[in-house]
């Protein structure tokens, strides 16, 4: 008779096929058996009757800041919210930090810091700026996921945007090194150009600011970065693409068999524009929120399963860098990482019924099998890490700023009705957080690609 670390009972499993009542079986931090009542002892039993259990969450894109900046947010709190949003896995994007990942010596303070306070696992992503092109084959072999280009400002004077030939270049060095570029594709000469001249007319209100990251900003940018993939043989992801439109360039290009995937995020689903003007600094971000027009044509890409992932893009700020008459100095980033899984659950299953396979495959399996962690990670499946979600679908709750971890306790999503309440949340076979508690000491672990 085979004897587990733990066996967990009753629950219903989600995955990307679909949802069924079995047992799971755990040992040395992996999913070793799946079946309905399993036979055998364990060490620990869990009963999960009444809990839908998905694979643990991986936000492939968001900002923690640390080393140099974990005033802004740091591994330690920023890890916190994630375990209490059901995530299990994240990608640490190479700006904001303070140095910025641009090199190897970067890259080991990152992992120096991450290892330290980390609760759940990383991979961290390495910058693509210029200067920096022939410090990439020594972050490839440090174990980065993907380089990060900024086709537009970055806001953060230690990170410059890419310039065409930077970005080609570097494109072509990223195939040789076999891995991905994740481009912020806007178009700088238009972002720039529109910001100026309204500040220059003393325009500098929120919808000043809308206007001048107009979604064609977007879309040439979009153009051009699949261009110099198609030419460089490079594998390219767009980050946060805040439109149907952008959704369909990357959806046509892959169809003519170019490597390329895209991303949207939670906040370009559940918040518009008119939010930014209700809310103000809070809802600020770049691309910036959209009508509901383009947000509605966003779910039908969603749906359609044209936008395989989606992530937070987490970047928060003191309360001081949230305020101000100029709202084109005030800082761009949203708070909301702890309820990437909340959103979904509530707009996607909930009011859209979006199927909950779907679920685990936008906020799970996808990213793992584009970053190159599947089999290990982002699936509920023999020989997977013990990652799991526990989630009771019939609790919802009204999000409130005490519920939150983050090191600065603002969120565009405070007051929001949530449905389906983490209750649990596991790594690699460990409870990390539980009703409402974290019970683990930081076990983070960093996350190479499999290649």
């Amino acid at each position: 008779m085979s004897l587990y670390d733990l066996i967990i009972r009753g629950g219903t499993i989600v995955t990307t096929e679909d949802s069924s009542s079995a047992d799971i079986a755990i040992a040395d931090g992996r999913i070793v058996s799946i079946a309905p009542e399993l036979t055998g002892s364990s060490r620990e039993e869990i009963y999960a009757e009444g809990l839908h259990l998905l694979p643990g969450v991986i936000d492939a894109h968001l900002h923690f800041n640390e080393p140099g900046r974990a005033h802004w947010e740091g591994f330690a709190t920023g890890t916190r919210a994630l375990a209490a949003g059901g995530t299990t896995s994240y990608f640490d994007m190479p700006l904001n930090a303070h140095p910025p990942t641009i090199d190897a010596d970067s890259f080991d303070l990152k992992v120096t810091a991450a290892q330290a306070s980390s609760l759940v696992d990383f991979a961290l992503w390495g910058g693509l700026v210029p200067g920096n092109i022939s410090h990439m084959a020594e972050l490839a072999d440090r174990g980065v996921i993907g380089f990060k280009a900024f086709m537009s400002n970055s806001g953060i004077d230690d990170f410059q945007s890419v310039d065409d030939l930077t970005l080609y270049e570097g494109m072509q060095q990223a195939a040789k090194l076999g891995r991905i570029v994740a481009v912020h594709a806007e178009s700088d000469q238009i972002t720039t150009l529109l910001a100026r001249r309204a500040r220059e007319e003393g325009r500098t209100g929120i919808r000043d600011y809308l206007a001048s990251r107009p979604i064609i900003a977007e879309l040439e940018a979009i153009e051009r970065a699949i261009l110099f993939a198609r030419e460089t043989g490079c594998a390219l992801h767009i980050v946060h693409v805040s439109s149907g439109r952008g959704i369909s360039l990357v959806a046509e290009a892959r169809a003519q068999g170019i490597d390329v995937s895209c991303e949207t995020c939670t906040h370009y689903l559940v918040l518009t524009e008119e939010d930014v003007e209700r809310l103000g600094a809070l809802a600020k971000c770049a691309p910036p929120l959209r009508s509901a027009q383009v947000q509605e044509a966003l779910w039908r890409q969603l749906s359609m399963g044209n936008i395989p992932m989606v992530t937070s893009d987490h970047s928060p700020a003191p309360a001081d860098m949230k305020t101000g008459d100029d709202f084109f100095k005030i800082w761009g980033g949203i708070s909301g990482c702890q309820s990437l899984l909340q959103l979904l659950l509530t707009e996607g299953y909930m009011h859209r019924h979006l199927p909950l396979s779907m679920i685990a495959s936008v906020t799970a399996e996808y990213a793992a099998h584009r970053f190159g962690l599947f089999p290990h990670k982002g699936i509920l499946a023999v020989g997977a890490d013990a990652d799991l979600a526990f989630v009771d679908l019939r609790q919802q709750h009204t999000l409130e700023t005490a519920d939150l971890f983050y090191r600065h306790q603002h969120s565009p999503y405070v007051g929001r009705v949530l449905h389906g309440r983490v209750v649990r949340t596991m790594l690699r076979g460990r409870t990390i957080f539980l009703n409402g508690e974290h019970v683990s000491v930081p076990m983070g672990q960093l996350l190479k690609p499999i290649t």
